[in-house]
């Protein structure tokens, strides 16, 4: 049970985004504007891929699972900060706090399980097309879905309940718009050694083992589209993985900017900016690079306007 002294359920307060000034409305209306997009965008990719027989595939279901914790991910931090910022409070309680560092760092673990793991299904298919359908058969890519979110949950399960069981300061004032962990760490009273070091051994298992799986996997990718002899074929490999290659740089560079620099070189500043980057801008782009990238997306959406147009 946590402890009921000093981290009695007594609300936090976060410090926000914004101030009252008109610079700040319009960036307030700006990011509203851009999760707006992030819920649009991953949401129709979601509906594109259920709906439509073609994409039912590997490749096309991993996505969807991708689509699904961007959605979850922008959804768990915009609108609270949005509500506070409208209503002009700035508190957030202590177990709503709990509730969304589990959800963010669950979703945010997972992505990075699942994108290392669609490395891995654009290897077989590029290295291995005639025995890809075995290997990435319907129930290797349900395990490959379920280890991901499964990875993402232990992960922030471990350390939202170690956290949560802390001590902390008088001084509740989180200067971040969510409750992320560099943030939220920061009012921990007491040794926290242990803590940081179990973060950083998670965060090496969850960023730089998947970034090695990637690179290794593109390394063989990269070998074998050399070999190539068709230039259509080429082609059609590089656009596969190029919006797979730029996901996974801009969702990892994030996630080692945010999570990966030690203690001493953080600031409030730098962790805001790092998060709107992860939670706000990635899951917006990240429907926009499949979809302009990928023809079959493409192809997908046309079919869907043209169902609706004859419907009404």
């Amino acid at each position: 049970m946590w402890q009921r002294n000093q981290t009695s359920l007594v609300d936090f307060i976060l410090e926000g985004l914004f101030d009252n000034s008109l610079t700040h409305l319009f960036l307030f209306l700006l990011i509203m504007v851009v999760f707006l997009l992030a819920v649009s965008g991953n949401t129709l990719t979601i509906l594109l891929i259920c709906t439509d027989p073609r994409l039912h595939t590997p490749m096309y279901f991993l996505l969807s699972q991708l689509s699904l914790m961007d959605l979850m991910h922008v959804s768990t931090t915009i609108p609270k900060m949005a509500s506070n910022y409208l209503s002009g409070k700035k508190s957030i309680s202590f177990v709503g706090c709990a509730i969304q560092h589990f959800l963010y760092l669950s979703v945010g673990s997972a992505e990075c399980v699942l994108l290392a793991l669609m490395s891995c299904d654009r290897y077989v298919a590029i290295c291995h097309p005639l025995h890809y359908t075995v290997l990435m058969s319907r129930k290797v890519v349900l395990m490959m879905a379920v280890m991901s979110w499964l990875c993402g949950f232990m992960n922030s399960l471990i350390l939202t309940v170690v956290l949560m069981h802390f001590s902390f300061c008088e001084s509740r004032k989180i200067y971040h718009f969510y409750c992320e962990y560099p943030a939220v760490v920061q009012l921990v009273c007491g040794d926290i050694t242990i803590y940081e070091t179990t973060v950083y051994i998670l965060g090496i298992i969850l960023l730089l083992l998947p970034i090695i799986l990637v690179s290794t996997s593109y390394v063989f990718i990269l070998h074998s589209v050399i070999q190539m002899r068709s230039s259509g074929s080429k082609r059609n490999a590089f656009g596969t993985c190029s919006s797979h290659l730029i996901v996974v740089s801009l969702w990892f560079g994030a996630g080692l900017f945010s999570y990966m620099r030690p203690r001493s070189q953080r600031t409030p500043l730098q962790d805001k900016v790092g998060s709107v980057f992860y939670s706000v801008i990635t899951p917006t782009l990240n429907p926009l690079i499949y979809t302009l990238q990928n023809k079959d997306v493409a192809k997908a959406l046309r079919r869907l306007l043209r169902r609706d147009i004859i419907i009404q």
